[in-house]
């Protein structure tokens, strides 16, 4: 198939992880069936879909999982039994016992594609995630490829710095994949559908979010094109989203609208 005819039929799952790590998996094994069935042979999940509980506690870090945990294992075996790519974040080991790394994996059949580690900690809004999580090494930009389309790795609070998603695209993303837990709040929906619009219209590039939902997260998982425009999306509650990534949108909004090609600044991390 022709590059410029390209397309990957992807899937957002919102779903609420619990403090049920089986359970968890369990869930995930059954949307991710659902959302195979609906054709996507990329299913993204939200941030902390191994493990989560509200508020953070120590038992965070105690219920935390390496990269060749069972999590991860569970994925994998999903992945192959579905021939697809998965991803969803996982509270992964840090490097002492009272924190964990706020994970994303994206996996295939095979084993493990990217992996990214939350780069900004949500210390805003009265959290402080920082108390928990050991914060990503800055400037990584984690990408893998389906069909000739490259996808590009972050998470929840690194939406509010663009320098994140324009790191990702100077590295050939062509989407974005954004696992978030986007915690209720005054204007936090505004802010969640604003900036995933955002960072398609300025990159001109997908966007594919996937939350938590209510009450915790704000929902509105959403599969957004290069314009800003919402393809699929979900409401509050639990649910999948399916919509196309393709390649000739992309080439096609680029064409149009230069706007990678002439800017003059570049990325560097602090």
């Amino acid at each position: 198939m022709p590059e410029t005819t390209a397309a990957v039929p992807v899937a957002v799952c919102q779903f609420a992880p619990t403090a049920s790590r089986a359970d968890n998996r369990e869930r995930i094994a059954q949307l991710t069936a659902d959302a195979a069935a609906r054709g996507a042979t990329l299913i993204v999940f939200p941030e902390y879909s191994s493990y989560f509980v509200d508020p953070m506690d120590t038992t965070l870090a105690q219920n935390a999982e390496t990269l060749d945990g069972e999590f991860v294992a569970t994925l994998t075996a999903l992945a192959a039994d579905y021939g697809v790519v998965i991803v969803a974040g996982l509270a992964e080991r840090a490097s002492d016992s009272m924190h964990v790394r706020n994970t994303v994996v994206a996996v295939r059949g095979d084993g493990i594609l990217a992996t990214y580690r939350k780069q900004h900690l949500y210390d805003a809004f009265g959290q402080t995630e920082s108390d928990w999580v050991e914060a990503g090494e800055t400037g990584v930009a984690a990408t893998f490829e389906i069909a000739g389309i490259r996808f590009g790795l972050m998470t929840c609070y690194d939406l509010r710095f663009p320098e994140v998603s324009r790191t990702l695209i100077d590295a050939g993303a062509d989407a974005l994949v954004v696992p978030a837990e986007w915690v209720r709040g005054p204007l936090k929906e505004h802010h969640w559908t604003t900036l995933l619009a955002a960072r398609a219209i300025e990159n001109t590039t997908y966007v594919i979010a996937a939350d938590h939902p209510t009450p915790v997260g704000v929902g509105h998982s959403q599969i957004v094109d290069p314009q800003g425009v919402v393809l699929a999306g979900v409401g509050t509650a639990e649910g999948i989203a399916v919509a196309a990534v393709e390649r000739a949108a992309i080439d096609r909004v680029r064409a149009v609208n230069p706007s990678l090609r002439v800017r003059r600044y570049s990325v560097a991390p602090r």
